[in-house]
């Protein structure tokens, strides 16, 4: 056999076994809407086996195996992963992590905050005993106020009571400020529940991404692994130049150094999912990718105006707001009279014969009227008008944020769209490329500097894809988010 009739061989060894190890591609979830990303994605997953029809395709663990969730549950052992749908992570963060438990638990001291308020409405019962010896029946006490009133010898107990008749709606107004300011705590605990639910969702989408880039590094490693073998070997026949050996473990190096980041983005990315989970220590993880999430229906001025309907921390702002006004009330009435009834009875079983009758009691009607103090109530009154103005603005001031929010996720949403579209392409594209570059370079009809570039925007091509599949779940999930689904 000559030496044309080797090259030859050796090239259609060369092209048949180099073009099956580049094809290989990686596995992925359809899109929510049809596209021509879905198409590629389908494609794409069915060049590496395709799962049961109506079953998700489970995504990889950390270690590279893939995630059964039909499998028995081996969480009795303390190392068995932890296999997590995105519904599952988000139920686990509410229950475990302790920032939900401090918003809730705030509500409740804030609750208990507003009943102590409304305890001014109810009497004030007091029961009262006193046992009494003097030197000198009679004496009287001279010194530490103006009156000086006699001290018997005496043993008696009794009971005081107060009630409040009206201070001309005072009270009622600090009532229902505190009531107002229960109910705001109530909302920011569920802002925070749903700003925790937000990062498990972005946590979750992050560390899905991760994993797949991990498959796809370690396909870009094997593949060049195999084209530095065949090239060492056509250059050991004397087939191709040291050059072309040199550049093939160059591209080799290059994917080794993919390979590490991407595993080391991968331990940071459920590092990052583990806290936002509230998960006390870090146990190996399994995700399983179920079915990505649907957009919101509507133009982006309906769904600012769902988002300002349903976002709690909006509801929140204006309850404070609201709370803000009836204190401002209650400060301003705090200059008008407060009017209380008073009682007290009780006996004297042991008493100076001076005192009278074993028994006693009386009833009466008390007036406060404020004169002077110091202007201190018209300064209460003035600082609460400026806080509720504050309090005004403030509301003012989410809303614009909140509509702001919802414009650019929802810009945000149709961009990863259509990026994941051209990623689709790209990614088609630059497997052709890589095939002809591959069959040119085979045929000696190229460089491997060629065939290099083409590698590099095939691998390029395929983080591209699967960076933009994800980006787009996670900008679907930040605008149900920012509208407060």
């Amino acid at each position: 056999m000559n030496s044309t009739s080797s090259v030859f061989v050796l090239s259609a060894i060369f092209l048949i076994s180099g073009s099956q190890a580049i094809c290989q591609t990686i596995p992925a979830a359809p899109l929510p809407a049809p596209s021509v990303a879905a198409t590629n994605w389908s494609r794409l997953q069915s060049s590496q086996g395709s799962t049961e029809p109506g079953k998700p395709s489970p995504s990889p663990d950390r270690n590279g195996t893939a995630a059964n969730p039909g499998s028995p549950d081996s969480s009795s052992s303390q190392n068995a992963p932890l296999k997590l749908s995105l519904h599952d992570a988000e139920q686990m963060a509410i229950k475990n992590h302790p920032r939900i438990t401090i918003a809730a638990l705030s509500a409740l001291a804030s609750k208990e905050a507003a009943r102590q308020v409304k305890a001014a409405f109810y009497p004030t019962i007091s029961i009262n005993a006193t046992g009494v010896t003097t030197f000198r029946d009679g004496n009287r006490i001279t010194a530490g106020a103006l009156n000086n009133p006699s001290v018997f010898d005496r043993a008696a107990s009794g009971a005081t009571a107060s009630q409040l008749i009206t201070d001309f709606g005072r009270t009622r107004n600090f009532s229902s400020a505190a009531n107002l300011h229960a109910q705001a705590t109530e909302q920011n605990a569920v802002a925070t529940r749903e700003q925790i639910v937000f990062t498990v969702d972005q946590t979750f989408y992050n560390a899905l991404s991760t994993d797949v880039l991990v498959k796809v590094a370690e396909q870009t490693v094997r593949s060049r692994q195999v084209l530095v073998d065949q090239v060492q070997a056509l250059e050991k026949a004397k087939l191709r130049s040291a050059l072309d050996l040199s550049f093939a473990n160059v591209s080799l190096a290059q994917a080794q150094l993919l390979l590490v980041d991407a595993k080391s983005n991968r331990d940071a990315a459920y590092a990052n999912l583990a806290e936002a989970l509230g998960l006390p220590s870090e146990r190996p993880i399994e995700l399983v990718d179920l079915q990505a999430p649907q957009p919101l229906a509507g133009t982006v001025d309906q769904v600012i105006q769902m988002a300002l309907a349903n976002r709690p921390d909006v509801k929140a702002f204006e309850l404070e707001h609201s709370s803000a006004e009836h204190l401002m009330t209650a400060e301003e009435r705090l200059q008008l009279p407060d009017i209380s009834a008073l009682g007290t009875t009780g006996i004297t079983p042991v008493a100076s014969n001076r005192l009278g009758t074993n028994t006693y009691g009386a009833v009466g009607v008390n007036v406060h009227i404020p004169v002077f103090n110091g202007f201190l109530f018209s300064s209460r009154a003035a600082e609460a008008k400026y806080r509720a103005r504050a309090a005004a603005e403030s509301v003012r001031d989410i809303k614009d944020t909140v509509a702001r929010q919802v414009r650019v996720a929802y810009l945000n949403v149709n961009s990863t769209f259509e990026r994941e579209n051209v990623a689709a392409k790209l990614l088609d594209q630059a497997t052709l490329s890589l095939n002809l570059a591959q069959a040119r370079y085979n045929l000696g009809l190229s460089s491997i500097v060629e065939l290099s570039q083409a590698q590099l925007q095939q691998t390029e091509a395929e983080i591209s894809t699967v960076t933009a599949k994800y980006q787009y779940e996670l900008a679907v999930a930040a605008l149900s988010y920012q509208a407060g689904r």
